[in-house]
C-alpha cells in the first residue's frame, strides 16, 4: 500500500477516535455505494446523522486538508449521502463535517469543522 494510503487510513482511525471522544457513535467507516464513498458516518444523539470527510496531510503540506474538499467532492458526498439516507430510511437531521488532520502518529493536530458545507443538488 502506498505511503499516502497508509497515512489516510491512519487519519480515518484518528478521526473516528476523535469523534468517539466527543460523544459520537460511529455507524460506518469507509461506507461505499458504487464508486462513491463516505469516510465516516456517525450519529450524535438520537436525531443527528453526520457524514464526515477526512483529509489527512503531512506536516508542512502546501494546502490544508479542508481546502481540498472542492465542489466535485461535495457533489460526490451529497450523492453518496442521498443513497445512504434512502437505503437506511434515515428520518432525522443530517450534517456534513470535515475533519482535517495535519501530521502523523504521535504528532498531529485535528481540526473538526461542523456544518462544513450544505449539500448541493
Amino acid at each position: 500500500m502506498a505511503e499516502h494510503n497508509i497515512l489516510g487510513k491512519w487519519g480515518e482511525e484518528a478521526a473516528a477516535d476523535h469523534l468517539r471522544r466527543k460523544g459520537y457513535t460511529i455507524l460506518f467507516q469507509d461506507w461505499k455505494t458504487g464508486r462513491r464513498d463516505i469516510d465516516i458516518v456517525a450519529q450524535k444523539g438520537s436525531d443527528l446523522i453526520v457524514f464526515v470527510e477526512v483529509k489527512t496531510r503531512k506536516k508542512g503540506s502546501a494546502m490544508p486538508g479542508e481546502l481540498s474538499v472542492d465542489n466535485d467532492k461535495i457533489h460526490s458526498l451529497t450523492l453518496a449521502a442521498n443513497s445512504f439516507v434512502k437505503r437506511y430510511s434515515v428520518n432525522c437531521n443530517i450534517r456534513f463535517d470535515i475533519i482535517a488532520i495535519c501530521g502523523g502518529p504521535g504528532d498531529y493536530e485535528i481540526k473538526h469543522i461542523e456544518d462544513a458545507f450544505y449539500p448541493r443538488l
